[in-house]
């Protein structure tokens, strides 16, 4: 552990983070990395790439209800701010800005303005959970407003997600460059998620099946059986723009991935 006689992490406000924000040089980059906490080797190399690119990174945590469609599913995300801090701390040497948003001041009208995308945001993960991604690119628009940083930081886990951001920034004429950084992997294959956390011992041994089975067949229907047969709930396995995305759930945990086609074995 560091020993460090200052805290290298900055806790700030919406209001604070402004301020600060507004008394920079204006030649100064600020890299946004937006998550919802439970920090772990993923988020770790979304904040390692901003401080690459840029002079200052800021970081978001932020839990945010508008996006869950199922209030046990937000009930149950992980969730500890203190050992997030710690976590930071203890990698990184240089200053990093977390942004702590409240609700009230986030979404100070409750939710009643709202961003929505009406094709792709209906398929594979919005299927099957309405509203979940207006929540998503609302909550999003918000943090890049805020943030007015040059680039933001996406991991390539939710490539749904990475995708629709990209488009809301381009369609809005929004200035900040949205990144893509590939997803980080347990060598087991699983990809990193705060929600593994929620997978009790013999699923963890299980989930990285998801990865290989999703690599193993062209078509996805054998896919799909396969991971059924396995004992996974399997929400969507789909071909869309040269990927292949999958969903699945093991014991009410819902896990995502997603690979390039051409890692699909022939």
């Amino acid at each position: 552990m560091k020993v460090m006689s200052e805290s290298m992490v900055k806790k700030v406000n919406i209001q604070q983070w402004i301020e600060i924000r507004n008394s920079f040089d204006v030649n100064r980059s600020i890299g946004f990395v937006p998550t919802m906490g439970a920090l772990h080797k993923g988020h770790l190399s979304l904040i390692k790439k901003s401080q690459e690119e840029n002079q200052i990174t800021l970081v978001s945590i932020f839990v945010n209800p508008t996006q869950f469609n199922d209030k046990n599913d937000l009930d149950k995300y992980p969730s500890n701010l203190d050992k997030d801090m710690l976590l930071l701390e203890e990698t990184f040497s240089s200053d990093i800005y977390l942004l702590v948003p409240s609700y009230d001041v986030l979404y100070k009208d409750d939710y009643n303005f709202r961003l929505s995308e009406n094709s792709f945001s209906k398929e594979l993960c919005g299927k099957n959970r309405p509203g979940h991604f207006d929540g998503v690119l609302t909550v999003v628009m918000k943090l890049l407003n805020i943030a007015e940083s040059k680039r933001a930081y996406f991991g390539e886990k939710d490539y749904q997600q990475l995708t629709l951001i990209r488009e809301m920034v381009s369609v809005f004429f929004m200035k900040t460059k949205i990144v893509a950084v590939p997803t980080v992997r347990e060598k087991d294959g699983l990809a990193l998620s705060s929600r593994n956390a929620l997978l009790t011992a013999k699923h963890k041994i299980l989930a990285p099946q998801f990865y290989t089975e999703l690599k193993l067949h062209s078509d996805p229907k054998d896919t799909k059986l396969r991971l059924e047969n396995k004992g996974f709930e399997v929400d969507y396995i789909e071909d869309r723009n040269s990927r292949r995305y999958g969903a699945v759930k093991m014991n009410n945990v819902r896990l995502i991935d997603n690979i390039n086609l051409r890692e699909v074995v022939k």
